[in-house]
């Protein structure tokens, strides 16, 4: 069976979904997700896949970077902002390889991603995940 999966999403058009995903998550986490930031990029550097053991970058759709908000104090207030990095290509790939949604797709990888910034287990970022459908 062929799929017909249209005109792949730009960086510019996951950067909205990834807003939207925000824009879902209920409180009491929504009040906590101001400064965390999004980028979009092709795929992520060697020096991010060798920092996290990974060898091949078609494996690695979000990555959090910053530090945990149960780990923030006043120690910590001069540290730049976290960031959610998404990476377009592995997104791309899933996508086809499962033929999911992929507004659903990218919702799912920037809960699991904020799910980090919380310091949530995988079982609360499911649990979030659905709060926010």
């Amino acid at each position: 069976m062929t799929q017909n999966f249209g005109k792949a999403p730009s960086a510019r058009h996951i950067e909205a979904m990834a807003r939207t995903a925000f824009a879902r998550i209920p409180e009491p986490f929504a009040g906590h997700l101001a400064g965390i930031r999004v980028v979009v990029e092709e795929f992520a550097d060697d020096e991010t896949l060798d920092a996290l053991g990974i060898a091949d970058a078609w494996e690695l759709t979000g990555l959090y970077h910053g530090r945990p908000m149960d780990e923030e104090s006043v120690w910590t207030s001069g540290e730049m902002p976290p960031v959610i990095t998404l990476f377009r290509q592995p997104l791309l790939a899933e996508w086809c390889e499962t033929g999911v949604d992929f507004e659903a797709l990218v919702t799912h990888v920037v809960i699991h991603e904020v799910g980090h910034h919380f310091g949530l287990s995988d079982d609360d970022m499911h649990a979030l995940e659905e709060q926010a459908r």
